[in-house]
């Protein structure tokens, strides 16, 4: 039989560990809650904006004059003459006289000219003369047949093409005086000049070269898609011509005047030739536009309407990615009408206001739910603001 001993002691040793375990557990933290983790993916967005838009085409091109002339001579001599002004990056007037040829041999056969139509015109009138009276000479002869070398019509007809020969050889001669004073043809800039004084110069004789400061042309080169974009395929079109000319920009104003009509076989471009009044200011007060100077051009275009312009790379197969009013993906077609650099005009699928996702999104479904970056900032702002109220509820 168990003695009292043995049944008290077990029962006290399983009240101790009883009540360790109890002290244990109260004295241990039980475990915190994790907070839920908010996955919704967060991306960045564009508000689209509407508004009309002209469109307008770019391209290039070197200035040139719109007429060049090579001044050459058309007569043999000596240069005896040269004008101050005919030199290279001289400006002359229409008319003006840039150099001379020796002329007296000239003098002497328009001299000889003159006295040969006057002799000419002499023996015709003395010709006529003796026409007549061989003319009434026949009248008195009743019964003969006066003959045409008897009425002295060969003798005439002889004098008459003598007297035109005259005239001729003294406008040729007239010509050659003339020839012997070179003018400039137009108002025009010295682009060269080949002879000096007392330079001996022949029929065929460069004498140099002038440009005309009327007008300027520029050569524009497109791409043939891009005509569509220009009202009657540029014609009459204004352009604007820009370039840096001592280290400042500067721009100048002219008008599409006609195209090449043909497309080039190595670049497989269509040339348009645009023309600017007074390129040099001779005229009015405007900046100079020097020949050779490079400019780029942009052409006047159509009205495209109301448009939206958008990053390029966010068209994918004809569609755009938006965040509608619930913040939720979706897909909205669109239709583009052109497309430059790293943007394309949009025509329809748009809508003033409308959120364009300018983000990439990893594994992209239509409807998926999606956040701002604001969005988050007011979570964790939310739950700042719950933490700080319950410690204060903690400490009260």
């Amino acid at each position: 039989m168990a003695t009292k001993k043995q049944i008290i002691l077990p029962i006290v040793v399983l009240s101790i560990g009883i009540g360790g375990f109890v002290t244990m557990s109260a004295l241990k933290k039980p475990p915190e809650e994790k907070e839920a983790v908010d996955n919704t993916p967060l991306v960045a967005v564009k508000q689209v904006e509407i508004k009309p838009m002209t469109f307008s085409v770019n391209s290039y091109g070197i200035v040139s004059a719109k007429y060049e002339t090579e001044l050459v001579s058309q007569v043999n001599g000596e240069i005896v003459f040269l004008s101050q002004s005919f030199v290279r990056g001289g400006f002359v007037k229409k008319g003006t006289v840039l150099a001379k040829i020796d002329s007296s041999d000239y003098d002497a056969d328009l001299i000889d000219a003159e006295a040969n139509l006057a002799s000419a015109r002499a023996t015709l009138v003395q010709e006529k003369a003796y026409g007549k009276v061989a003319e009434e000479e026949w009248k008195r002869i009743k019964d003969g047949v006066p003959t045409e070398l008897s009425l002295r019509k060969p003798q005439l007809a002889q004098e008459i093409a003598k007297l035109n020969s005259s005239e001729a050889g003294l406008k040729r001669a007239l010509r050659n005086v003339e020839r012997t004073i070179i003018k400039a043809p137009y108002d025009a800039l010295i682009e060269s000049r080949n002879i000096g004084l007392g330079s001996y110069v022949s029929k065929g004789t460069p004498l140099g070269k002038v440009l005309n400061t009327d007008n300027a042309e520029v050569r524009l080169p497109l791409a043939d898609k891009e005509l569509q974009y220009l009202i009657k395929k540029g014609k009459d079109a204004k352009v604007s011509l820009v370039a840096n000319l001592g280290g400042e920009k500067q721009e100048w104003t002219g008008t599409i005047v006609r195209s090449e009509g043909v497309i080039d076989s190595r670049s497989r471009m269509t040339y348009l030739v645009a023309e600017v009044i007074d390129p040099y200011g001779l005229k009015s007060d405007k900046s100079e536009l020097r020949y050779g100077t490079y400019v780029t051009a942009n052409i006047d275009g159509n009205e495209a309407g109301n448009v939206a312009v958008v990053p390029r790379h966010l068209i994918v197969n004809g569609q755009i990615a938006v965040l509608d009013d619930e913040k939720k993906l979706r897909y909205k077609p669109v239709n583009i009408i052109r497309q430059f650099g790293a943007e394309v005009v949009i025509s329809e699928g748009l809508e003033q206001g409308m959120n364009i996702i300018t983000s990439a999104l990893d594994y992209p479904i239509e409807g998926m739910q999606l956040a701002l970056p604001e969005d988050k900032i007011l979570q964790e702002d939310d739950s700042e603001e719950s933490e700080t109220q319950l410690a204060m509820e903690e400490k009260e």
